[in-house]
């Protein structure tokens, strides 16, 4: 069978996602939390509070970039 030509728009929002190695997932999940454990004061390890960066908005902006 052949493989249907995607529509621009499907191209564009799954464009840079590459499955995930243990689970297979093609889209990255919704990640819910609204703030992440902390090492210390000033101490973190990449996400603080979820409206400001979170997994699933560093998916968004790699894909938009």
């Amino acid at each position: 069978m052949a493989t249907k030509q995607r529509n621009f728009n499907t191209r564009a929002i799954h464009a840079g996602q590459v499955p995930d190695p243990l689970t297979g997932a093609i889209i990255a999940p919704v990640y819910t939390a609204s703030t992440y454990v902390q090492e210390g004061i000033g101490k973190n390890k990449g996400f603080v509070y979820s409206r400001t960066s979170n997994p699933t908005r560093l998916t968004l902006e790699a894909c938009l970039a």
